[in-house]
């Protein structure tokens, strides 16, 4: 399964320690050159299987930084729609919206987690949640939370 991914989940899951259960779900994970260079700011190098790809239609993306997205989320909604990736992996709400208007599969860091776990990679999506809240910053709503916790079978 390919999957190109935005710079704020594969920064989130490198924050907590996880950054390994992206490859261990999808086969390939590429980034385009705006996603790398921001994910370059925080970290000191990049694991290997972030493979760096580039964009081909670059007017495409200036198109969706002026609809106000940031130029990693538009070279990633372009990236993913020009190498038939399987899925996008974003969090931002206006990027999954363009993205989904374009007919790209989304999918986000939460949801990530429901496949890990029933993949069996992971023990509990709610330690994941909450590492990734307390040591990451990562915005989960009370309202996604239970949605999150339901669909996991650790309902409250």
């Amino acid at each position: 399964m390919l999957v190109v991914s935005d710079t704020s989940p594969v920064t989130s899951l490198l924050q907590i320690g996880h950054g390994d259960l992206l490859p261990r779900l999808f086969e390939r994970v590429l980034i385009p050159p705006a996603v790398e260079a921001e994910l370059l700011r925080f970290h000191t190098s990049l694991p290997g299987f972030l493979k760096a790809a580039a964009i081909r239609d670059a007017a495409a993306a200036d198109a969706l930084v002026a609809r106000k997205l940031d130029r990693g989320e538009a070279e990633a909604i372009v990236l993913a729609r020009e190498c038939g990736a399987d899925y996008l992996l974003i969090d931002e709400k206006r990027g999954r919206s363009a993205a989904i208007g374009l007919g790209v599969k989304v999918i986000g860091v939460l949801g990530m987690l429901l496949i890990a776990k029933k993949a069996g990679y992971i023990g509990s999506v709610a330690a994941m949640m909450d590492q990734l809240q307390f040591q990451a910053g990562f915005f989960i709503s009370t309202r996604a939370r239970l949605a999150i916790l339901r669909a996991a079978g650790e309902s409250p």
